[in-house]
């Protein structure tokens, strides 16, 4: 079993920034992929960032320039500095670790940017 630690939500005005973490402990195998989706209100979880074990980047378009998602590996642990952000960047925000196509989520944390 995988159990995901989320940390850095909370509100901050447009242009702000905020800084995402999040550390998997358990049973992971070296060869794994790591990220944050978002869920908006009334929307779907989608895709923001995500980081393979050598270092392969991946990003919503929406975020590009803005957010840069970077991991330590000896410790599982991904990192997320959300620049510049912005209204529509608001949501839940959900670690997430995939690893032998298995897939485990974090509790999620809410990211709010106000206008």
């Amino acid at each position: 079993q995988v159990q995901l630690v989320e940390s850095g939500g909370g509100l901050v005005q447009t242009g702000g920034s905020l800084r995402l973490s999040c550390a998997a402990s358990g049973t992971i195998f070296n060869t794994n992929l790591m990220g944050w989706y978002r869920q908006a209100p009334g929307k779907q979880r989608d895709l923001v960032a995500t980081i393979t074990t050598d270092r392969k980047t991946n990003y919503a378009n929406s975020v590009k320039g803005r957010f840069n998602i970077s991991r330590s590996n000896d410790k599982n642990k991904v990192n997320l500095p959300m620049n510049n952000l912005k209204v529509k960047d608001t949501g839940v925000y959900y670690c997430k670790i995939r690893s032998q196509n298995i897939s485990f989520w974090g509790q999620g944390t809410q990211v709010t940017v106000s206008s």
